[in-house]
């Protein structure tokens, strides 16, 4: 069995350097076993190259990546990575992202020959996209306690109430897509810890008396818990502000 590029991806290289997608109209057949389990092995690397374009640009490193079954061979139709906060879009998982490449470049809404290959288990927005795609099969890495739709939190792929049941397949690599997001939300998680400690180090600059730049009492303030003697503002009220009194009889007071 072979894996094709059926070129209209374009040429790029990931984080650890590899060329992802065609590097010229001519197929490219990699070389797979014939046994599935090992097939979905080599799509999820594929997943996992993805995951880590999301990493590089700042995000949740999900990716996902559908393959098409032809006569020739399956072959990888569209990519996807997370990227919902680059674009603005709440709907941009890496699951949405390459069911829209892959309905534009055969002009369906229905996948009914290709398999999606998912580092994290879906949630059950990317869950009902895929089941209204009517995809053959659905592989994911590592499973989301949090919020998994295919099993964890709810399965929505063995709902009998549903019209479609799609083929579902669990756990393959999870454990390379599960460290990939234990590091990255670790990183995340330290990055916070020295933003904490830095607006710390300022307020007690400024309980010392030291000089603060004028750009950083923005970021002082955010940080200082409020005195006891200061009357807290219930949120959705206002306060009224009343000028001193000056002798300049052009003063106005603010409306």
């Amino acid at each position: 069995m072979l894996l094709r590029c059926n070129g209209r991806m374009p040429r790029r290289r990931n984080a650890a350097g590899r060329t992802i997608g065609c590097p010229d109209p001519d197929h490219i057949a990699l070389p797979m076993p014939d046994t599935l389990a090992t097939a979905d092995e080599l799509g999820m690397r594929l997943a996992l190259d993805q995951a880590l374009n999301a990493q590089l640009a700042g995000e949740v490193p999900v990716g996902a990546v559908i393959l098409q079954h032809t006569a020739q061979g399956p072959q990888v139709l569209a990519t996807g990575y997370n990227r919902p906060i680059t674009t603005h879009d709440p709907t941009a998982h890496a699951e949405i992202v390459a069911l829209r490449h892959a309905a534009q470049l055969l002009q369906n809404y229905r996948l009914p020959d290709c398999t999606l290959y998912v580092t994290l288990e879906p949630c059950a927005m990317c869950a009902m996209a895929l089941l209204h795609a009517r995809l053959k099969r659905v592989v994911f890495a590592a499973a989301d306690p949090k919020t998994g739709a295919a099993g964890s939190v709810l399965d929505l792929f063995a709902d009998p109430r549903l019209n479609h049941h799609t083929t579902l397949v669990g756990g393959v690599l999870a454990e390379p897509a599960a460290a990939l997001l234990r590091q990255f939300f670790a990183e995340r998680r330290a990055q916070q810890r020295i933003e904490r400690a830095e607006r710390v180090e300022h307020v007690e600059r400024v309980e010392r008396g030291e000089h603060v730049e004028r750009a950083d009492r923005g970021a002082l303030r955010a940080a200082a818990p409020p005195s006891p003697d200061q009357a807290t503002i219930p949120v959705g009220e206002t306060t009224e502000w009343h000028a001193p009194a000056s002798p300049d009889p052009q003063h106005r007071e603010p409306q």
